[in-house]
């Protein structure tokens, strides 16, 4: 699975989640293709440094509750730059406030996942971020 011409960027402060996040996709040897941002001012950062020479990630992940720079005002942000408008996002988030999602999908979210509880369901969750990404195939699990 060598591909470092595509990357999902994760945005998320808790610790944990990226850990658990990381660690799923470990078990997928994918862990490569994850970069992180512990916030919204740093996925910018990033959009425009690392990505801005005609690379671009093919996924953007970001998580609703964030210091410096929340996870709705940098989807607006993604969405009104003409570089990145065109890049999926998710909104990856523990709200299951449905006025929170209403606003996202009509920002340009792709769609809104709630994040996993169990580690099983995290896998499922990185299999799915993965499969969206059309690098691995989805294959069912039991």
């Amino acid at each position: 699975m060598e591909n470092t011409s595509w990357k999902i960027l994760v945005a998320d402060d808790d610790a944990d989640d990226r850990a658990i996040l990381q660690d799923a996709m470990a078990e997928l040897e994918a862990s490569h293709v994850l970069c992180f941002a512990q916030n919204g001012e740093e996925v910018l950062r990033i959009l425009g440094k690392d990505f801005n020479a005609g690379c671009k990630p093919a996924l953007i992940i970001l998580d609703l509750n964030m210091p410096k720079l929340n996870g709705t005002e940098t989807l607006r942000r993604i969405k009104n730059d003409e570089r990145f408008k065109t890049v999926p996002v998710i909104i990856y988030s523990t709200s299951l406030n449905p006025m929170e999602k209403d606003k996202c999908m009509m920002l340009g979210a792709h769609s809104y996942i709630t994040k996993p509880v169990t580690f099983k369901e995290s896998m499922d969750t990185a299999r799915s971020f993965l499969a969206f990404c059309e690098q691995i195939p989805t294959v069912p699990t039991n």
